[in-house]
Order: C-alpha cells, then structure tokens, then sequence
C-alpha cells in the first residue's frame, strides 16, 4: 500500500499537485472526540504556499473540508476524509518542458515506474503539496496527544551553512512555538533568522535554492512505548519523514556526532530526580533499542535544496534521447525549510499516536 501508512490510526494520501483536490483519509481516529476545523486550518495556514516573499508564488487558500466521519461536531469512529481544492493552476510550464528531464526530479524515475502515464505537472503525485494531507492528518493526532500532555515542536535548525547551534529550553514548548511563528523562516533564534532570511532572499535573486535542517523535539511522550528490531519508535519516525519529499538524512540525539565518540564519552548515565528515571544528557535522543526511555524525544532531519531551479542545467530530451541544457521555468520555493517545519510536526504526531493506540495507551472512544 504505496499510499498509506499506519496500523490503528491509518492515513491513506491522494491527489496531485495540479488536480482537482488533494486530500487523506484517517482510518482508526477514536469516536467522540471534538472536531473544530479551525485547529486543521491552523495548521495548513503555517504549510501553504505563497506566504511571504520567501516562499513560491503560487497562492493557494487550502480550506480544509470535511467530507465524512464527523457528526454533530464529533468523531463517529468511521473513516474521516479531508480535502482541499487546487485554485491556482498553471500547468503551461509543465507543458512546454514534459519531455525534458528535470535534474534532482522525479521525471525519469516516474517514467520508468509508470510507463509515462505519470500526472508530471507539477510533479503531480510526487509534489511537495500532497504533504497538505499529512499536515490535515497531523493537527488531529497532535489534537489526541495534546489531551496527554504531549507536545510536539519542530524549527528550523539551518538555512545553508546559517546554523542555529543553541540548545532550546524544552521546559516551555508552548513558548518557543510561540517564537517560532513570528519568524519567516520558523527559526526561534532572532538574530540567525535575519540571516537565514537574506540568505534565501539572495538564493532568490540568483533563480536557485538552498536546503537545511528541522529540528523536532516531543516533550511528555511515556516511557516504554515503541518495540524492537522492526516496530522501533527510531524506524516508523524514520519511514514517515522519508515519506516528505526533499526530505534525505535524520538523525537522534547526537546522531552521527557518536560515529566520532568514546563509549565513555557517548554512555549517558542513569539518575533518579523527584522520583523519576531519567538520563543526564539524553544524547539517545529519547529513544533506546527502539522503545522510548521518557526524556524528550530529539532528531533533525536533512532537507535538501529545492530541486526546481532557474539557472541552466543539464538534461536530456527523454524522446529524442539528446543530450541539452535548459532553463526550467515555474513557481517554485527558493527555500522548503520554513514550510516542511509544520510537516515534520504532522507526521510525527501520526507516528506517536499510532504507537499510543496500538498498546492501548489511548482509549478507541473519548467521553466528552
């Protein structure tokens, strides 16, 4: 099931980017919880394109709608499907270019897959814009584990070589989302983030990209959860954020940084304070032999420079199979970075949440 993922709470993507709608079904969401879609639209408002000058000139609104699955402003228990339309289309680069082999793209891959039947305006299935859905599918989740405490918080960490190296206070997540969105570029270091923004408005002006980090942090998630070897917390984090394109490298805690540690310098010790088990420094991340140890769980991942650009570049002409260079047209994001922040967020919800309804942690019916 290329397009689906989950076990209790399943999400099934569909649509394209230069189709009619685009949207996800939820399978598995417990009945009776209180549905509000201005929490949905929240959320989509902080992905959607065309939000400021950093992002693509595509405009679109995205307003979610509800389609099936809630009654009297509660959910039924039956299978909930959202969508949102596609307004601002223009497939007329798309058109003139279809034979011509994007560099970094889906293209070839897609044809080779599909036979060339594949939807290519816009990268149609492959485009960055499904996400829309998982961020639908997330301000749900992230809705459930809120009711327990659980808070998730994704920012950027780096735009190019700009790095934001300071470690967050986690005590007050709620806060530093809170900063985060009065930053264009969703860093919660102002000075970084000035930066950040001249650096992507340069990329800009040159018709390239530049890509960068996310970190993603999740306070309050219970010890214990998660399983071995392939139903590891580490595994099905991994598998949902390789599903965001552009997306190409994660790591937990130090992660790589242990590739040049000692034992002794990597071991986090054990402690107990105010009662609880906890580690001194977390470089784990929060996750040990795939089950989570109670502190908070930490990763960053890698996203690449977008591969839509306006310099030229090397290709071939798929049907006359010449070598060519081109110049690529369309609108396209300078920098993801800023709008895949509140993507990481959704997909990470959908893991945790999964994981909390598989052992039972969450009731399968909410009396409110």
């Amino acid at each position: 099931m290329d397009n689906s993922f989950g076990t209790i709470f399943r999400i099934t993507s569909f649509g394209e980017s230069h189709g009619d709608v685009l949207g996800i079904i939820l399978d598995g969401v417990p009945a009776g919880l209180n549905f509000d879609l201005e929490v949905i639209q929240d959320e989509l408002d902080k992905r959607r394109p065309g939000q400021s000058y950093l992002t693509t000139t595509r405009f679109e609104k995205d307003r979610a709608k509800i389609l099936s699955g809630v009654f009297n402003n509660k959910t039924t228990g039956a299978p909930i499907c959202l969508i949102i339309e596609n307004k601002d289309i223009n497939s007329s680069f798309y058109e003139k270019q279809k034979d011509f082999l994007r560099p970094s793209h889906i293209d070839y891959s897609a044809f080779k897959k599909y036979g060339g039947y594949s939807d290519y305006r816009g990268s149609g299935r492959f485009s960055g814009r499904i996400t829309a859905g998982f961020v639908m599918a997330g301000a749900i989740a992230k809705q459930i584990l809120k009711k327990y405490g659980i808070i998730i918080f994704a920012y950027t960490n780096s735009i190019g070589n700009i790095i934001d190296d300071e470690k967050p206070p986690i005590n007050d997540l709620e806060k530093l989302i809170e900063i985060r969105e009065k930053s264009l570029v969703r860093s919660i270091n102002q000075k970084k983030s000035k930066t950040m923004e001249q650096l992507i408005e340069g990329v800009k002006i040159q018709k390239d990209s530049i890509g960068g980090t996310i970190k993603c942090i999740i306070s309050n998630f219970p010890a214990g959860k998660g399983g071995p070897i392939f139903n590891s917390i580490e595994s099905n984090i991994s598998r949902a954020m390789f599903a965001i394109p552009a997306i190409k490298g994660i790591e937990f805690g130090v992660g790589f940084k242990a590739s040049k540690m000692k034992g002794s310098e990597h071991n986090d010790p054990w402690i107990v304070k105010d009662g609880i088990v906890q580690t001194i420094k977390n470089d784990a991340g929060g996750i040990i032999g795939g089950i989570s140890t109670g502190m908070p769980i930490e990763f960053t991942v890698v996203v690449k420079p977008t591969s839509s650009i306006g310099v030229p570049q090397k290709t071939v002409h798929i049907k006359t199979m010449e070598n060519v260079e081109i110049e690529f047209s369309g609108r396209h994001d300078p920098c993801i970075v800023p709008r895949i922040v509140t993507v990481v967020e959704a997909m990470t919800a959908n893991v945790l949440l999964d994981s909390l309804l598989i052992d039972g942690s969450i009731p399968r019916i909410f009396k409110e």
